[in-house]
Formats: C-alpha cells, sequence, structure tokens
C-alpha cells in the first residue's frame, strides 16, 4: 500500500510539473507578443518624430544594431534565418571552378610525371614519381586519379611489363579504408571508384599478359578485403592464364624482330603454316645509283612457297591468268606488316578433276571413309552445307614498297622455281596501301614534279585507249 501511496505522489507531482511547464511556455508566448507590439509601437513613434529627434536618439544610443521604444526597452533588430541562404542559387562561376578541377586532375598528375621525368624516361624515374606522390600527402588525396594517369604513362616510361612496378602502383591504395564491413557494403559495391581502378589496373596488367603473384594478392585483401571486386579479378586471371598458356601453337615472341627481312621471315612462316615452305630473299634493301647520279632506295622483297603450292601452280591452265593482289594487313602484337598474294580464280566446273584419295597419304587422319551403315527411309544423305570455292593461292611475298615494278621483279624470281609462269599472262590487282609502303624518295619526287591537269588529263585518256586495246603483252611474260 505504501509503494502504491507513493507511485500515486510521484505520478502527481509529475502532473504537476508538466502544468507548469505548460504555464512558462504560455507566458513565454505573451511575451514574445508584447515584444512584436512594442516593436510596431517604437516604429510608429520613430515615423512621427523629426530629423532631429532621430539624430539625438541615434547618438544617445551606445549600441548600434538596437533600437529604443519610448518606454526606453531595448528590442533588436530581426535577423534573417541562415536556413534561407541554402536556398539561394549557386553562382554559376563557382560551378565551372568545381567542374575545372575536377577535369583537370588527370593533367596535373601528368604535369607530375613531365617534370620529374624531364630528360630520361626509365623505370627508375616512374618509380621515384609514385615515390614523390605518396610522400606529398599522407592521406593519398587524388590516388585515384595518379593511378590512372601513371597506367597511361607506363608505355612511354617502358614499364608496361613490369610486375613490381604494378604492385608499386597498388600500394598507394590507401590501407583498411576500403574494406566492406558487412554483407550490405559487400552487396552494394563498397567504395565503387577504387574498386574500378584497382580492376582497370588488374585489366592491364591481363593485357600485357602479366602473371600476378603473392605481393599483389596481399596488397589487394589489405586495401579491398577477400570479397572485394579486384581480389575477384585476381582470383578468376590466376584460373584462366596456366589453363590457355601454352595453348597457341604459333606463339609470338615477346620483342618482335626489328630487321625489317627477319620480320617479314617471320610473318611469312607464320601465314604459310606449312613447314615445308620454303622463304626466300628476292632483294635485300640496299641504295643504288642511277647513271644519271640520282641515289635511289631499293626496298626488300621476300617470298614464300611450299611444294605443294608449286603442284597446284603446274596443273594451272596456262590460257587462264594469274592474279597479284594485295596489300592485306596482318598484326603481330603492336605491329602490322602487310603481304601480297599469287593467287588464280576458281577451276569452273566442267574442268574439275576428282582424282581418288590415296589411302597411305595419312594414316592418322584418313581422307575418305567407306563404311556401310544400315540407313533408314528418313535419314537424308544430303547435307545443306554452302560449299564457297577460291581460287588457289600459288606464292605471298612481302616488302617496304608495293608498286607493280617491285611486284613484278618478284614474279620474275618465281619463273625461276615454276616455268610455266612464262606462258600464263599477269594481272595485277592492287589497291592503295598505306603510306609505309610508297617508297619516301617516291612521294617527294610526286611532289617536286607534279604535271599540269592538262597534260594529266592526255595520260588519262591515253591509259583508258591502251586499256580498251586487246593487251598482247599478257600472252606471255616479259
Amino acid at each position: 500500500m505504501k509503494c502504491a501511496r507513493c507511485l500515486l505522489q510521484l505520478q502527481g507531482l509529475w502532473l504537476q510539473g508538466l502544468r507548469l511547464q505548460g504555464l512558462q511556455l504560455q507566458g513565454l508566448r505573451l511575451q514574445g507578443l508584447q515584444l512584436q507590439g512594442l516593436q510596431l509601437q517604437g516604429l510608429q513613434g520613430q515615423s512621427a518624430r523629426s530629423a532631429a529627434q532621430r539624430g539625438a536618439l541615434l547618438q544617445s544610443s551606445s549600441q548600434p544594431h538596437m533600437l529604443r521604444n519610448t518606454q526606453h526597452q531595448v528590442i533588436r533588430r530581426f535577423h534573417r534565418s541562415p536556413i534561407n541562404d541554402k536556398n539561394q542559387p549557386i553562382p554559376a562561376e563557382f560551378i565551372d571552378e568545381d567542374d575545372n578541377k575536377k577535369d583537370k586532375s588527370l593533367v596535373i598528375h601528368d604535369d607530375l610525371f613531365e617534370q620529374v621525368a624531364r630528360e630520361t624516361k626509365t623505370k627508375a624515374t616512374f618509380n621515384k614519381v609514385v615515390e614523390v606522390f605518396i610522400k606529398q600527402d599522407v592521406r593519398r588525396r587524388g590516388h585515384v586519379e595518379f593511378i590512372y594517369a601513371a597506367l597511361q604513362k607506363m608505355p612511354e616510361f617502358g614499364v608496361e611489363r613490369d610486375l613490381a612496378v604494378y604492385n608499386k602502383l597498388l600500394d598507394v591504395f590507401p590501407k583498411e579504408v576500403f574494406v566492406p564491413r558487412n554483407f550490405i557494403q559487400i552487396m552494394f559495391n563498397h567504395y565503387p571508384r577504387q574498386q574500378e581502378c584497382g580492376v582497370q589496373l588488374l585489366e592491364q596488367m591481363e593485357g600485357y599478359g602479366i602473371m600476378p603473384d603473392v605481393d599483389t594478392k596481399v596488397l589487394l585483401i589489405q586495401i579491398f578485403g577477400v570479397k572485394g571486386h579486384p581480389v575477384r579479378k585476381y582470383q578468376r586471371i590466376l584460373y584462366w592464364f596456366p589453363k590457355f598458356k601454352h595453348t597457341n601453337p604459333y606463339p609470338i615472341p615477346k620483342n618482335l624482330p626489328e630487321d625489317p627481312v627477319d620480320l617479314a621471315r617471320f610473318s611469312l612462316a607464320r601465314i604459310a603454316d606449312d613447314r615445308d615452305a620454303k622463304v626466300t630473299v628476292y632483294q635485300l634493301p640496299c641504295t643504288d645509283i642511277t647513271e644519271s647520279g640520282e641515289e635511289i632506295t631499293l626496298p626488300h622483297v621476300v617470298g614464300i612457297q611450299s611444294p605443294s603450292q608449286m603442284e597446284l601452280l603446274a596443273q594451272h591452265n596456262p590460257s587462264r591468268p594469274v592474279f597479284v593482289e594485295g596489300p592485306f594487313p596482318l598484326w603481330l602484337r603492336d605491329k602490322c606488316v602487310y603481304y601480297y598474294v599469287l593467287r588464280a580464280d576458281p577451276v569452273p566446273p566442267e574442268e574439275k578433276v576428282e582424282e581418288p584419295y590415296d589411302p597411305e597419304r595419312s594414316l592418322a587422319y584418313p581422307l575418305q571413309l567407306d563404311l556401310d551403315l544400315d540407313r533408314d527411309l528418313g535419314d537424308e544423305e544430303s547435307f545443306d552445307v554452302e560449299d564457297l570455292d577460291e581460287g588457289a593461292v600459288f606464292a605471298m611475298c612481302m616488302t617496304s614498297q608495293g608498286d607493280q615494278a617491285v611486284l613484278n621483279q618478284w614474279v620474275s624470281g618465281l619463273q625461276q622455281n615454276n616455268p610455266i609462269l612464262g606462258q600464263v599472262p599477269t594481272l595485277f590487282r592492287l589497291e592503295q596501301g598505306p603510306r609505309e609502303l610508297q617508297g619516301a624518295h617516291k612521294t617527294k619526287s610526286d611532289h617536286q614534279h607534279r604535271p599540269d591537269p592538262q597534260t594529266q588529263r592526255e595520260e588519262e585518256e591515253d591509259e583508258v585507249s591502251v586499256e580498251e586495246e586487246p593487251r598482247r603483252s599478257q600472252e606471255m611474260k616479259q
């Protein structure tokens, strides 16, 4: 009973406190209304006063930001709330300045690379730039922009295939800051901009064929945690790289030969795909002096032909022409070379001769199988397969100057091992290739000795008339 009474007394005291608090709030409201009335009364009194009384009152007042009414009560001025300032429109000049700062962030880092590595661009200077950025700020502000700029500058410094440099760039990231703490952060891609930068770094390593090591894994776990996207990318690289490492039967070396003749040898051997194909150098690059005393640079001419191609050319009908076509591009890593082919049109169906298969030609892969299988009436023996009949390719070559005179020299060299070329007409179907195929001396001479428009038209008309006439020169090889 005593506990219940105590509780009732406490409840009564609490209610009395609430009532007193309500009365105090009402009193404050009434006081605010009185202050507003006094302010209005003071404003009316000020409007009725003369200019002299206003000056006297202002001089007598010691506080410039306060007004006094007739009852000598100090009334403060109304001040606008700072919340309204947030709704005001931001001037356009400040927005432009912020955008320019964001856009110029990569430019600033590019300037840092140029300032440090003014004379030489080597691995030591690249590492020096990274160390300068790390010591510049403890919190590594702007590290994402710096890493993107460093990835673009790596080929210039020659460190795009160096694993230690990639690990040094990963070390630029702050440690244990972007690690997700729960499954929600993992699900919503915690710090996406930093994770995208880490994935981009690993993709560049993948593009250059660099296998990450244990140090790369430790750095990625310290930066992004075990469940981060860069760590998953690292795991995929470790899974697929060993599987595809030795699957290419024709691997390309990392360092391609710089000599154009050696590069042509390697490229033609790769295109031919025949172990018995023979590479022949018909002409080496050299300089020659003509009778008029003009110095001419002769291009290199390298060709390839296999024994099977020589057999096909020997069986070719001499009444049908062969064609020299090109140039066709071939990419070897970051280099592009061009080649030409000697080919013929497809053989007409009425001239085709089916030769019997030689059972001993290929013991591992038989070319013909005669199997007696019981077939049902609903089985179809014919298949809807479109057979595209192409002409045979008799030889290929590479040269640095793809004009008709140089290619005619190549065909003349082929005629030594293929006498039938002296009886077969040869036509040239050459397309306009890149500038590297056209000699520099030729372009300069064309600019210096440019014909007049009238003479050029006359030459074109002569060419058209020559094409309309029967070409007797095609019947025999020059």
